[in-house]
């Protein structure tokens, strides 16, 4: 079974950045364009972030500007740095692969089980 594991959510301040990472298997960071979604309580997953194996960035309209994906091919990570974060930001992320066209539908090969992120004063 496929494993993409996420780590680095927690509880922040408004405009108290932090960064959240992704592992993946090798095989897999290295032939799938990587991705962040979120979902917030009540509404639909969106995409945040997609990031291809030749480190092409591309953001969903929830990234407002104030979010970065990156990927270390060292270590088979996918990053996502949450600047400026905001109380509307707080969502479960989740990590995914899969290949543009069905990310930017909303769909993936492979999902992360989630972290969490509130931002609350």
């Amino acid at each position: 079974q496929v494993q993409l594991v996420e780590s680095g959510g927690t509880i922040v301040q408004p405009g108290e950045s932090l960064r959240l990472s992704c592992k993946a298997p090798t095989d897999i960071f290295r032939l799938y364009t990587m991705a962040w979604f979120r979902q917030a309580p009540g509404q639909d997953r969106e995409l945040v972030a997609l990031i291809n194996t030749v480190s092409i960035a591309d953001y969903g309209d929830s990234a407002d500007g104030r979010f970065a994906i990156s990927r270390d091919i060292d270590k088979d990570i996918v990053f996502l740095q949450l600047n400026d974060p905001r109380p509307q930001d707080t969502a479960v992320y989740y990590c995914a692969a899969g290949a543009p066209s069905e990310l930017r539908r909303g769909t993936a090969a492979y999902w992360g089980r989630g972290t969490q992120v509130t931002v609350s004063s």
